[in-house]
């Protein structure tokens, strides 16, 4: 039965995923998380309180439903354990109602330590990683020297002091190589404190049920139970085909959930892709509608553009059309949902790239390589001067903001179905 949803971004992350899934989880049985690690954010808010999740899906905050932290996840039991401790603080029992994969990868603490000495020894041309560690450990995965949750039960010290081996001479090598560029090594103080806190989350994360995750959600669909696919970041840092090599380390397009949790393809009915009605980033790489003024210092202030889990400034910029149309190409997006209309209340114009220019040529598909050669070519739209914020049905949007989103459905050719105008759950107007 076709009876998968998938969720994801279509920019560069942050597009407020986590609320999303939060308001269609009462429509579905299972929410399960499909890729990426604690680098990625998904900020909730709602009865006065804000919530910030890294590794748990954003599903857990209604009761009485199944959360699945897929194969295709790595996590970080240090991090994870300091997650679950806050929300079941908070009056939140995951123990319960939480699986998690056994083929699911584990960052270890020397992978933390790994990524910060790769970016090292980068010098200038480093990508700007959390330092969390997920690059590397993705790395092992693929190098097939991962461990995995269903390592834990099995002889799993000895496999962790084999990688704790091989990752410090790896460690050594790099910051020899940052040495001769320039650059400062990266000193292993605090590892063996970090290595005591992180066996802790050890053992915390056996006190959860770890399942073969890939038969659990095939035995929910042929029970007839619904499943939503979770994303993390943004299609446009999917590995494959987003501005590589300023990318995460998985797929976070559609596919992804195919193989970050085991479904096959012709079980996926909708796929929700999320956007901004602007455009942020964080961290290095190219942003050809990227804003280097007081506009775009703005958006930033008015929109709270500060990563979720790091507190990094984001980048902020004009909508991408150009960029949004191949992502939806890419995953398959039968409907839209626009985050954030209501940062833009204050604004007398509203501008939409919807072709880029390149060495004098025009062109509406996404390049290679979106470099300083490309440039934005906008069309421009009047603001709405309303606060949005206020609105609590689609009759009450004015006419301008009607005409943003009748201008945005045709040239992407997809409908947007819902449409968020504040933080809260209540702020989210679906048409």
């Amino acid at each position: 039965m076709r009876n998968v949803d998938v969720i994801l971004g279509l920019q560069w992350g942050d597009e407020g995923k986590g609320k999303v899934v939060d308001v269609l989880t009462p429509n579905y049985n299972v929410v399960a998380r499909f890729q990426g690690g604690p680098n990625a954010g998904h900020t909730l808010e709602f009865n006065g309180e804000k919530y910030v999740l890294r590794s748990i899906p954003s599903g857990i905050f209604q009761g009485g439903k199944v959360n699945i932290i897929g194969n295709g996840v790595v996590l970080d039991p240090l991090l994870f354990m300091t997650e679950a401790l806050e929300l079941a603080q908070s009056g939140h029992d995951l123990t319960q109602r939480l699986f998690i994969s056994k083929k699911a990868h584990l960052i270890l603490p020397t992978h933390r330590y790994l990524d910060k000495a790769n970016e090292a020894a980068k010098g200038k041309a480093k990508i700007g990683t959390t330092g969390k560690g997920i690059g590397p450990t993705y790395t092992d995965k693929v190098s097939r020297y991962g461990l995995r949750v269903g390592d834990l039960t099995d002889n799993f010290e000895q496999k962790y002091a084999a990688a704790r081996e091989r990752h410090l001479e790896q460690i050594h090598s790099l910051n020899e190589l940052a040495v001769k560029k320039g650059g400062e090594p990266v000193s292993l103080d605090g590892l063996e404190a970090l290595e005591a806190e992180w066996m802790k989350g050890v053992q915390f994360l056996c006190t959860f049920r770890h399942i073969d995750s890939e038969h659990f959600v095939n035995n929910s669909l042929r029970e007839g139970k619904t499943i939503l696919c979770e994303g993390a970041q943004g299609s446009l840092l999917d590995v494959d085909f987003g501005s590589y090599p300023f990318v995460t380390s998985s797929n976070t397009v559609c596919a992804g959930a195919c193989t970050g949790l085991g479904i096959a393809p012709n079980k996926i009915r909708d796929v929700f892709g999320i956007f901004k009605a602007y455009c942020t980033r964080v961290g290095a790489g190219p942003f050809p509608t990227e804003l280097f003024d007081e506009t775009g210092a703005q958006i930033r202030a008015i929109g709270h553009e500060y990563g979720a889990v790091t507190g990094r400034e984001r980048r902020c910029g004009w909508i991408d059309l150009v960029a949004l149309r191949y992502t939806i190409m890419l995953n398959g997006v039968t409907q839209l949902i626009m985050m954030k209309s209501d940062v833009l209340d204050s604004f007398e114009t509203i501008k939409a790239c919807t072709a880029y220019r390149i060495n004098g040529e025009l062109t509406t598909e996404f390049p290679f390589s979106i470099d300083e050669n490309v440039e934005p070519v906008y069309q421009e739209l009047k603001g709405w001067h309303t606060d949005l914020t206020q609105c609590r049905s689609e009759q009450d949007f004015p006419a301008e903001f009607r005409a943003y989103i009748d201008f945005l459905e045709h040239e992407l050719e997809t409908p947007i179905r819902i449409v968020s105008v504040g933080p809260d759950r209540e702020a989210t107007i679906i048409r």
